[in-house]
């Protein structure tokens, strides 16, 4: 789902935009861009998140944990921000709960205590922050509910961002305890219903987020895990199908979905392997509904992205490649340089690719690479771009940017 508002700057409203999967309409994006001298602004953020910005209606909306103690091991405060979208100016802030260091679950290095992505549907913010709890607010910052009745050990600390269906609020809680999905009343609060993962699994933390598809008129949950992706009907929780890739866990990026497949990469320890798979089966479909699949330079925390009839990836590493959807054949691989955790999205006709250390290398899709461009941040960053009114917004350790356009391009 598209959401505008009266300007026709299309709204970013989830982790990877209100596709899910990276890809804006903006005819018109920044080619060129460094830290001390852009179009935009630049403001500080308090606090640590790695939580991606999302964008309605002119506000940004982003969270962040910030240390009432010492750093990342204390109590913590976690909150929503609000800012205007047009200047940085900060419109609202407001904590939604506290973590207390008895309460403290680990998080890895590259994690944070606000890791997941907001989400909203134009008429609530939806935030969740593990076992912390999941609240939503008003577009005013008031709090309308919360919800912290779901136990689980995260492992590493919480990556999976909550997703929207009909009227309900939808993420995965793979922990290395417990792993399940569910649904919370996007009015309310309240669990509606829960689906336990199968079981057998030796490593149940995982850290994917779902994505919403139709197939032939059906809602489909497909939610990566541990060993397995299922899909699910999103009114009931009740499975669909699944696919089995045993010993694999850990898993981080996102699904996209092209072509009548879903594109789903499989987590540590093992090589991660991409599976190209028709959406179409019912029960067990790994030996029946697999199209294709790779060991090639396939990423353990960003997500792909699909555009036109291929599917461009960047491993961890730094090895972009591109390969056809339909069949899997390789067109192109090229080594960016720096580590990679952060989602490419597409727009303008351009693929950005932000590195951990702030270096975006944006390159023109085809069936051959061709860079266009190499910006630098100067700072750390792991979180996923957004985009509004032809600009983009980058979060980096300690700041947001709006990037703005040049004249032109």
């Amino acid at each position: 789902m598209f959401l505008t508002h009266g300007s026709g700057a299309q709204d970013w409203t989830e982790f990877r935009g209100s596709t899910g999967q990276g890809l804006s309409t903006a005819k018109r994006l920044p080619l060129h861009w460094d830290p001390s001298s852009f179009s935009g602004w630049e403001v500080e953020i308090a606090g640590k998140g790695w939580s991606s910005p999302i964008v309605y209606r002119g506000r940004l909306y982003l969270t962040a944990a910030l240390p009432l103690g010492d750093g990342d091991a204390g109590d913590q405060s976690l909150r929503v921000m609000c800012l205007d979208a047009k200047t940085g100016t900060t419109v609202w802030d407001v904590e939604v709960f506290q973590q207390m260091q008895r309460e403290n679950t680990r998080i890895h290095t590259k994690n944070s205590h606000a890791s997941a992505t907001p989400i909203t549907d134009g008429k609530r913010i939806y935030v969740h922050f593990g076992p912390q709890g999941t609240a939503a607010l008003g577009l005013d910052g008031r709090l309308l509910w919360t919800n912290q009745t779901l136990e689980y050990n995260p492992q590493h600390g919480t990556g999976s961002s909550p997703i929207l269906s009909g009227d309900l609020v939808i993420f995965n809680c793979d922990g290395a305890d417990v792993a399940f999905v569910t649904a919370l009343d996007q009015a309310t609060g309240e669990e509606r219903w829960r689906t336990m993962r199968p079981g057998g699994i030796n490593r149940t933390f995982s850290f994917s987020t779902p994505l919403e598809i139709e197939v032939n008129g059906k809602t489909q949950i497909v939610s990566p895990a541990s060993d397995i992706v299922c899909s699910y009907d999103a009114e009931t929780g009740e499975e669909i199908w699944h696919v089995r890739y045993p010993e694999h866990w850990s898993v981080v990026p996102r699904p996209v979905y092209a072509q009548g497949m879903v594109f789903v990469c499989t987590g540590y320890q093992r090589p991660a392997e991409l599976l190209a798979i028709r959406t179409d089966g019912q029960g067990d479909v790994t030996e029946t509904h697999v199209a294709w699949q790779t060991g090639a330079n396939v990423p353990y925390n960003p997500s792909p992205i699909v555009v036109g009839s291929e599917i461009y990836m960047v491993s961890d590493d730094g090895v972009a490649s591109c390969r056809d959807v339909l069949r899997g054949d390789l067109h192109w691989r090229k080594r960016l340089g720096g580590n990679y955790s952060a989602s490419p999205i597409y727009g303008a006709g351009r693929i950005y690719f932000q590195s951990e250390d702030g270096q975006c290398t944006v390159i023109q899709p085809g069936t051959e690479f061709q860079q266009l461009a190499k910006n630098e941040m100067g700072e750390r960053s792991l979180a996923s771009f957004a985009v509004w009114d032809d600009a983009l917004f980058i979060r980096t350790l300690s700041h947001l940017y709006r990037i703005n356009s040049e004249a032109g391009l």
